[in-house]
């Protein structure tokens, strides 16, 4: 027993060392390490492969938890109406001011703080454009039940009505994205310079060029997001990831609960 104790302790030990890393590549592997962890934690006590294999499995079954007890009681509103929003307080987003400085001195000139606030959930933009390459930027701030997490867009929009974006997102939608939106996904911690170089390289592999985007009135852009969400809300009704609730609200469906529970499984995956 106390062989085995030791075996399953080392193996833990081992998971968090390699997760503990910046590399993607040993995280990947801490995470393998933690799937191999708890089949010992069921195999060795009982002799059994199947408990060892029940347990490793029992991570992907976690994210029900949430889903069940949360999210399929969750209510949104139908429309999203972004109004003009105080930015958040340093305490809560003390690196707005540093990527506001960051972006600005790409040229960029700060359009407007918007948002929208829903029960728990709070979604703060700081918006940007830039003429000489028709593209707009933003710093977007999500705040939900003591979770924030913050990521920056780049977007040009081309006069087809496809919308080229990069962004590094740390998380896999919650929505179906809207078919004329084409993402270019960076990983987490990348500089703002970084996302701007990729999102070159992204228009470029794209035979995207300044002659195809359309040129924005910095004033519509407030309009051109809230239409962006608009459409995004319709999409995913129409593919019965969404279902009305009454009263200008939806729910998901049990279709959008399986949809979410496999954006989980991929977030897993990737971590």
């Amino acid at each position: 027993m106390l062989s085995n104790f030791l075996l399953i302790l080392s193996a833990a030990a081992l998971s968090m060392a390699l997760r503990s890393f910046q590399h993607p590549l040993l995280q990947k592997l801490g995470s393998l390490s933690i799937l191999a962890t708890s089949f010992l934690i069921g195999w060795l006590p009982t002799g059994y492969i199947l408990v060892g294999l029940l347990c490793s499995l029992s991570w992907f079954m976690l994210p029900w938890l949430e889903i069940l007890t949360r999210i399929r009681k969750l209510r949104l509103p139908l429309e999203k109406n972004l109004r003009q929003k105080r930015p958040p307080s340093r305490d809560i987003f003390p690196l707005l001011d540093e990527l506001t400085t960051e972006i600005e001195g790409e040229s960029y000139a700060h359009m407007e703080d918007a948002g929208w606030d829903w029960d728990d959930y709070q979604q703060f933009f700081r918006l940007f454009y830039r003429k000489d390459d028709r593209s707009q930027t933003a710093i977007c701030l999500i705040d939900q039940q003591d979770v924030a997490f913050y990521y920056i867009s780049i977007s040009s929009r081309a006069k087809d009505g496809t919308i080229w974006t990069t962004w590094n997102y740390p998380f896999s939608h919650s929505l179906k994205l809207l078919p004329q939106l084409k993402i270019n996904r960076l990983g987490k911690g990348q500089m703002f310079l970084q996302l701007q170089e990729s999102h070159r390289t992204f228009l470029l592999n794209n035979n995207v060029s300044i002659e195809h985007l359309e040129e924005l009135n910095p004033e519509d852009i407030h309009e051109k997001i809230q239409k962006d969400l608009r459409l995004q809300i319709a999409h995913n009704i129409a593919k019965g990831v969404l279902t009305p609730a009454g009263e200008g609200q939806i729910r998901y469906s049990w279709r959008g609960l399986v949809f979410l529970w496999f954006q989980f499984l991929r977030d897993l995956v990737r971590l």
